[in-house]
């Protein structure tokens, strides 16, 4: 038996003590989502360390199986590896695992959810659902608003990414760097990316493929078109690393079956749930993004050869982009009634 909804769920968090862990404890407070018990796991380094929740300290530990028996929902903001072997076995014992990680994304059993968009897809799931990408739910979220309008044939991308995609370890490289910037000192040798990042751009290409695309960029690619179901879609990309704290943005250059004016498609854009359109008086930046949970859009324009049209976003990837995609995922799941469906069932997935 689950708990009782009322009562509030028995919720996991895998990854608690990091990056996008401390921002999802934050998201679940600021939500009131109902939780009658939380358990933070983390690596062996954090166990005994706490978080803070509901007013209290609450004491982190080891991630094992063991951590899911009777759990509801069970959130992995960890590493792609870690989910590979424990969110079957979260399933396994009853809970929904709501994962971050790149890990199931593009498997065919498990729901790729953005809920703006694709919530109904949750109503398929056998104990995994995926987050996409951080930058994937901001453009798949501007795309759809245009597409449910006008259609949509194909779309040019350039994304800036912030140094939190990386996690704790690229926002410590970035606050080095510039340390040893301002200190007039030699910076470490660059470990998280592959150049400095401070004072520079770097082309995502860490894992190039032989397309001569990055891993980033495909993924990009491949999560829009499950999540818009339209595999067709012709999308192109390039990803690059910004010396940004927090904050993602992208240069979008659309094409929608029927043509649009600018002001179709902000007013669009507007009615679209979780965007809001900014005036070019305040243009939306990943400065202004940050600590919010929406989408910001703004510099919509005509292209000056064709119909298509330009425009610009920016988004917190901690937070949408991550954190508040899966709160938003768990609630969906609780008001569909569909924690605990599968609870018993022996799942099919293979690593």
């Amino acid at each position: 038996m689950t708990n009782d909804p009322s009562q509030g769920y028995v919720c996991v968090i895998v990854g608690a003590t990091g990056a996008v862990g401390s921002v999802l404890l934050k998201v679940l407070a600021e939500r009131d989502f109902p939780i009658a018990e939380l358990r933070p796991l983390a690596s062996q380094r954090s166990v005994g360390s706490t978080v803070r929740f509901g007013g209290k300290n609450v004491e982190v530990a080891l991630t094992e199986p063991e951590q899911f028996d009777g759990a509801d929902l069970v959130f992995f903001a960890a590493t792609g590896s870690l989910s590979l072997e424990l969110a079957p076995e979260a399933a396994k014992r009853g809970a929904v695992a709501i994962d971050k990680s790149s890990t199931w994304r593009m498997n065919d059993g498990v729901p790729l959810v953005v809920p703006e968009i694709n919530e109904d897809a949750l109503d398929e799931h056998r104990g995994i659902v995926s987050c996409p990408n951080c930058t994937t739910i901001p453009l798949a979220m501007a795309l759809e608003a245009l597409r449910r309008r006008a259609g949509l044939r194909s779309a040019v991308v350039t994304t800036m990414q912030a140094v939190s995609g990386a996690g704790t370890p690229g926002l410590e490289e970035l606050e080095e760097q510039q340390l040893a910037h301002h200190s007039g000192v030699a910076a470490p040798r660059p470990s998280t990316f592959a150049a400095a990042i401070h004072n520079n751009v770097i082309p995502l290409c860490e894992t190039l493929q032989d397309d001569g695309y990055s891993s980033e960029e495909t993924k990009l690619l491949d999560e829009t078109r499950k999540i818009l179901r339209q595999p067709e879609l012709e999308m192109t990309m390039t990803c690059v690393r910004v010396p940004v704290p927090i904050g993602h943005s992208a240069s979008v250059l659309v094409e929608t079956e029927t043509a649009l004016s600018p002001e179709e498609a902000i007013h669009e854009l507007s009615s679209f749930p979780g965007i809001v359109v900014c005036p070019d008086s305040d243009l939306p930046t990943p400065a202004g993004a940050a600590g919010g949970a929406v989408v910001l859009v703004g510099r919509v324009r005509s292209d000056q050869h064709s119909d298509r049209l330009w425009l610009w976003q920016a988004s917190d990837n901690l937070r949408k982009g991550a954190a508040t995609n899966a709160v938003q995922i768990a609630s969906a799941l609780a008001g569909r009634g569909l924690l605990g469906r599968h609870r018993d069932a022996k799942m099919a997935f293979q690593s």
